[in-house]
């Protein structure tokens, strides 16, 4: 399927709009560009420019439009948001940063790029700027490695049974295609017929995000979003799955307001600086309409905090949190 043929909705945008006030004018980053759809709307607004990134070369297609009607307000790059803070100026003071993660599209509906179960192509699964294909993890991982990433990267209680099926299944042949790949995943679950959702879900999801190093990613690029931004600058983020939104939900929280005193019984962290201003600890989700136009929305989660002028200090203690999916993230093969 043409990405072209493909309706892209940008998800949540009127709650984004409505939280970042472009008509009041300034600096704009799109930290996952995609078709456009969140850069294009800013850009509506004539007082705006806006900094794009994106790690998929397929995206630089719909960035050219932009550029060429927009050639002194829009700037693309074909970069991770991981080097934010080597792609933007320190000193530009942004009105927001914008994430939103996940699948887009017109990537799941290029059958050549292995996002999705049906597709018959190349076990892929490539957003772009990466050091192997899905094709290489799952026929060239061993079992032990291959396991603990389904059952963590993907939350699947079955890790090992699948992992096993996997292994059993390519040391007579390579699994060649996420057609075939899913066939497999749906041959280790048991009675999978009566699940809601297709039962390769999870693990799909599991050897994409670790593909991609989409964890690792997130985490960098949220540091260097606080880095890049200044007092009143909003930090937006749009997550997809539940380890995506725990990421977000302890980065606000540990560098926040609201983490201020966890326990009556435990004295103060008087070393502890805030740097944003949280308002919510609750996300926002889809409203119905949007939901009715766009159902791949329903697992939206939309978190934003406002940077405070606090001095940035690295957060080491967000990331040894996290340390665990950096560490199964940087498994080799």
């Amino acid at each position: 399927m043409s990405s072209d043929k493909t309706k892209h909705y940008p998800v949540m945008l009127n709650q984004i709009l409505s939280i970042i006030s472009p008509q009041h004018g300034g600096i704009f980053i799109d930290c996952t560009f995609g078709g456009g759809g969140y850069s294009r709307a800013i850009l509506k607004y004539p007082n705006t420019k806006v900094y794009a990134i994106d790690r998929d070369k397929y995206t630089q297609h719909y960035a050219n439009h932009l550029v060429k009607k927009f050639p002194k307000r829009f700037t693309f790059f074909q970069d991770k948001f991981s080097n934010l803070s080597k792609i933007i100026k320190s000193n530009l003071s942004p009105r927001a940063i914008i994430f939103d993660l996940g699948l887009s599209s017109f990537q799941l509906s290029d059958f050549q790029r292995g996002f999705s179960f049906k597709s018959k192509g190349s076990l892929n699964m490539q957003m772009g700027i990466n050091k192997y294909s899905a094709y290489d993890v799952v026929n060239t991982l061993d079992k032990r490695n291959l396991a603990k990433i389904i059952k963590i990267l993907g939350e699947e209680k079955d890790g090992q049974i699948i992992a096993n099926k996997i292994v059993k299944y390519r040391s007579d042949k390579p699994v060649k295609s996420s057609e075939e790949f899913a066939s497999i995943i749906n041959d280790a679950k048991k009675n999978f017929n009566n699940y809601k959702k297709n039962p390769a879900t999870k693990t799909f999801q599991a050897i994409r995000i670790f593909v991609n190093q989409e964890l690792s990613e997130l985490i960098l690029g949220l540091t260097a979003a606080t880095k890049i931004l200044s007092d009143g600058g909003l930090l937006i983020v749009v997550s997809f799955h539940s380890l995506e939104d725990k990421i977000v939900k302890n980065f606000f929280s540990l560098y926040s307001n609201s983490d201020k005193n966890p326990s009556r019984y435990l004295p103060l962290n008087e070393n502890k600086s805030d740097l944003f201003r949280l308002f919510l600890k609750k996300p926002l989700t889809p409203n119905k309409k949007e939901l009715l136009e766009n159902n791949s929305s329903r697992s939206a989660k939309l978190r934003y905090a406002i940077r405070n002028n606090s001095e940035f200090y690295y957060p080491k203690e967000f990331q040894k949190k996290f340390e665990n999916y950096l560490t199964i993230e940087e498994t080799r093969l």
